[in-house]
Order: C-alpha cells, then sequence, then structure tokens
C-alpha cells in the first residue's frame, strides 16, 4: 500500500516553486557585478559651430573669400583629472599637404571658454598667458577657411588636454612642430569638425559664330 505525503499546510508544490524560483533570481542578480558609473566625457562646444555642418560667413577668411575672419567662441567641458593647461589647433585636413589655421597653446587649465574673436589678428582676447603661434598662413592667430574653388574641406577643431603648463615650442615654430608638440604631451583630446567650400566659377557656353 502506497502512502502520498500530504502537503504541509500553507506549503503547496505551487508556492514551493515559486520560492526556489525567488532563490535563484536572487543568487543570479548577487552574481552579477553592478556597472560602474559611466565616466563624463571631455567635450568641445560652440554656440558659432554645428559638428557636420557648415562654417557661416563670419568666420570665414577676409583675404579672397569676403568673410570677417572672426574666430568662432569655444567653450569645453569636463577636462581630466593632472589637466595643466590646454590647446586649440585648427586644421583642414583636405588641403593638399593639410592646413594649420589656428594654434593655440598655454591655455590656462583654469579656463573654460574662448570668447567669439579671440583669435582674430590683433584682438587681445584671448586668456592672459595662453599664446598664438604661427598658422600656414604665416601669421598668428586665427584665419579662416578659404579653400580654392571645388569640393567641401573638412575642418576640424581640436581641443587638447595637457599634461604640461607650457609646450616648449616658440611662437615662431612651424605650424607642424607645434602641433606635434601638443599632441605629445595630450592626455584627452575633443573635437568638432565642420565643413566649407566654394563653387567653381561657371564658365560661359561661346555660341559658334556663321
Amino acid at each position: 500500500m502506497r502512502v502520498r505525503a500530504r502537503p504541509e499546510p500553507g506549503r503547496s508544490p505551487a508556492l514551493l516553486a515559486g520560492w526556489l524560483a525567488w532563490l535563484l533570481m536572487t543568487h543570479v542578480a548577487l552574481a552579477v557585478p553592478a556597472r560602474a558609473p559611466r565616466a563624463t566625457r571631455f567635450s568641445l562646444e560652440s554656440p558659432d559651430l554645428t559638428a557636420g555642418g557648415w562654417v557661416p560667413r563670419s568666420r570665414i577668411y577676409d583675404r579672397g573669400c569676403h568673410g570677417r575672419n572672426q574666430s568662432p567662441a569655444l567653450a569645453w567641458h569636463h577636462e581630466p583629472a593632472g589637466t595643466r593647461s590646454l590647446a586649440v589647433l585648427v586644421y583642414d585636413s583636405d588641403a593638399p599637404g593639410g592646413w594649420w589655421h589656428w594654434l593655440v597653446i598655454d591655455i590656462p587649465a583654469t579656463v573654460r571658454a574662448l570668447r567669439a574673436g579671440a583669435g582674430t589678428p590683433g584682438a587681445t582676447g584671448l586668456p592672459s598667458g595662453a599664446v598664438q603661434t604661427r598658422n600656414d598662413f604665416g601669421f598668428r592667430g586665427y584665419g579662416g577657411p578659404c579653400p580654392p574653388p571645388g569640393p567641401p574641406h573638412h575642418y576640424h577643431f581640436y581641443l587638447y588636454a595637457l599634461r604640461v603648463a607650457r609646450v616648449a615650442v616658440g611662437a615662431g615654430a612651424p605650424p607642424g612642430a607645434v602641433a606635434a608638440a601638443v599632441r605629445a604631451a595630450a592626455i584627452a583630446e575633443a573635437e568638432i569638425t565642420v565643413r566649407y567650400g566654394r563653387r567653381r566659377p561657371s564658365v560661359a557656353r561661346r555660341r559658334p559664330r556663321g
């Protein structure tokens, strides 16, 4: 004669199954480590430039391209620990061999922005201690986009957080040498890339004589 065990009061098979499932889920949850909080990213922004957009006329070079050659306003956030200075470099990656439009080094680590027009030649809007070095136009300051007629060029506004308070180059150093020294001392980088191009002049078709 087989005797069936009676479930204890309040412990039905369904209740026991639910209890076991809860224990299993709790064990799995405890075994999975919690995600670390996401690190805040070093970032660059500008009210005058839109990433992937077109450079406004006020920021275009004023010799041959009919712009106003005013450097854009820039602001940055969340520079990493260990930042002792910052640098801003502007580069045309589509020019043959590349073209440096603006190089500002030795920006104090306490500075969080550059106002519009700060790099315009002859202006005095740079923070104390910051140094503009020679660009590929041959002068110290901001030289806006002015590519030859043809496809649009891409202009990279780079911001570097540096581990040094001063970049060991002279104000008259070649732009490529300044950029190399900045990148060698960089601990973080942020970027805005924009575009600008000029149309090729249209050529009127000549009607055949006769």
